[in-house]
């Protein structure tokens, strides 16, 4: 970098005449604000004058759109400038809004009867404990609408949902205070967020095994049957089966014959062998298997 000195001002004062010590080549600077505030040191003044040289967007009007709840990265993305120039201005504004956000919190919201007793911060406070929220995770903002009203907004993660509640907040002597904006801020300030859901009586199941109107306590059941789960099960134990004696007015049990003795046995089921006194090989009376008492079947002798 060479250096060059100061020779005088071109007529007009339009330009700084510098020259190079060495070569004696000869330059011209333009003497503007952008010079004047690098002569005196003045590197805020200077750094506001590149800003109005590059970008389109003048300090005010940088400072207006944050106060109006833009970021430093839009502004700074919009103006076509770096964040450190833009953050130069946003700062005390980005102070202004944080203060502001503060003072909602401290805000009574209004209700039918009237600003309820505790702030705005009290009751999301118990909204948030009532809910399973984090208010610590929570993020408080606040800007200015188009009217010039505070803004606040309270922006918190509920899941994989992102949630956010605004309320406008109009500053007093009592501590200001809150209108909510949208659905989310007025369920927040529900006097009632914490009232159970009216709940339901649970519908018997009908049983599948027998009709709703059909009264299944009389039904006949076998002695042997058990019942495991609502449901019959069979046992393996057989019936026991008791020998009657045969009336005296059967002619057969006389021991007489009849004309109609033979049509007689042709509609009579056939009696075992081994049912009257039948013995099997060790002895005891023989009993007839389940499947035979079961299906009506009189089998021949199995000892």
């Amino acid at each position: 970098m060479r250096e060059l000195s100061v020779i005088g001002l071109e007529p007009g004062g339009s330009h700084v005449v510098c020259a190079d010590s060495e070569t004696g080549e000869r330059f011209r600077i333009p003497a503007d604000d952008k010079l004047r505030a690098a002569s005196r040191g003045d590197i805020a003044r200077f750094g506001q004058i590149e800003i109005e040289t590059e970008s389109q967007l003048r300090p005010r009007e940088i400072q207006a759109r944050i106060r109006a709840g833009a970021t430093v990265e839009q502004v700074a993305e919009e103006a076509g400038v770096s964040l450190k120039r833009v953050e130069r201005f946003a700062h005390p504004v980005l102070l202004e809004r944080g203060r502001a956000a503060s003072l909602a919190q401290g805000g009574h919201p209004v209700r039918e009867n009237g600003p309820t007793v505790e702030t705005l911060a009290e009751i999301v406070a118990m909204a948030f404990r009532a809910r399973g929220h984090e208010l610590d995770d929570a993020d408080w903002d606040a800007w200015r609408d188009e009217d010039g009203h505070w803004v606040a907004q309270l922006q918190w993660q509920a899941g994989r949902t992102r949630n956010a509640a605004h309320w406008r907040y109009q500053p007093d002597s009592h501590g200001g205070t809150i209108a909510a904006l949208d659905a989310a801020a007025k369920d927040l300030l529900d006097p009632d967020f914490g009232r159970p859901l009216r709940g339901l009586a649970p519908v018997a199941p009908l049983a599948l095994d027998a009709p709703a109107d059909v009264d299944t306590a009389d039904d006949p059941i076998d002695d042997h049957s058990d019942s495991v789960d609502g449901q019959r099960t069979v046992t393996d134990e057989p019936a026991e089966i008791v020998d009657v004696e045969p009336e005296p007015s059967d002619p057969r049990a006389e021991g007489t014959d009849s004309p109609a003795d033979d049509d007689l046995d042709e509609h009579l089921p056939r009696q075992a062998p081994q049912h009257q006194g039948a013995k099997d090989k060790r002895g005891k009376p023989h009993l007839p298997s389940w499947d035979d008492v079961l299906l009506g079947v009189r089998s021949s002798s199995r000892g």
